[in-house]
């Protein structure tokens, strides 16, 4: 869906400053919000793309005064709503039992060593196992479809409907526009494509530069 969230190349927020020797963590809470966040997945059952689609729907006003982890803590709380786990006035009652050690009643059983692995084994939507021929090879030129779908999609504003050329194939992952919605995962081949950022931008841009972006099959015609 077209939201705040997909900002790449919008004016008006000036450049984005690298932060050296970035922290994983900014603050303690974070380090609980993330912990939260897995438990929650885990009992819940959602993934990431149903945690990107509901910060995707999250007001553009709030988005933007929002931290990361605030916006992950907002997109839960509408997951564990919106499937009938815990109301925000339940999440509230739950938030002020926990000021005392102690899991709260409902919680997930996933213990520390078990989140601990799975961070270590990453969480990728690979589907290796499912096969499925390639539409694109490196070297082909695609057109990006000029979708604007009212869903979780991960194709940037940015480069709908301009052409680039494919540069990897990376395999077959779980396609997040299915996914986010509940209707499967139907897996399909993704793709690193190569934009001229002339092309993107047009004449402000950098002549020479080049932007790279991952692409799932359904997003990309033959050009």
């Amino acid at each position: 869906m077209d939201g705040i969230h997909d900002m790449g190349g919008m004016h008006g927020f000036g450049k984005i400053v690298r932060e050296e020797d970035e922290q994983l963590f900014h603050a303690e809470w974070e380090k609980r919000a993330f912990g939260v966040c897995l438990q929650a997945a885990e009992g819940a059952g959602f993934v990431d793309d149903h945690l990107r689609a509901n910060i995707e729907r999250i007001p553009a006003h709030i988005y933007l005064r929002s931290t990361y982890y605030e916006l992950w803590i907002r997109s839960v709380s509408a997951i564990l709503d919106q499937r009938g786990i815990l109301t925000n006035a339940q999440i509230e009652e739950r938030v002020a039992a926990l000021t005392e050690p102690g899991r709260a009643e409902g919680g997930s059983d996933i213990t520390l060593d078990e989140t601990d692995d799975m961070m270590a084994a990453g969480a990728s939507t690979k589907r290796p196992e499912v096969e499925i021929a390639a539409r694109f090879k490196p070297g082909d030129r695609v057109l990006v479809r000029n979708d604007h779908p009212e869903h979780h999609t991960r194709s940037p504003r940015y480069c709908r409907g301009r052409y680039g050329a494919v540069i990897a194939d990376h395999g077959v992952f779980v396609y997040p526009d299915s996914n986010a919605q509940d209707r499967g995962e139907n897996p399909e081949h993704c793709y690193t494509v190569r934009f001229a950022a002339e092309d993107l931008w047009g004449e402000s841009a950098e002549a020479g530069d080049s932007v790279h972006v991952d692409l799932w099959d359904s997003y990309l015609e033959p050009a």
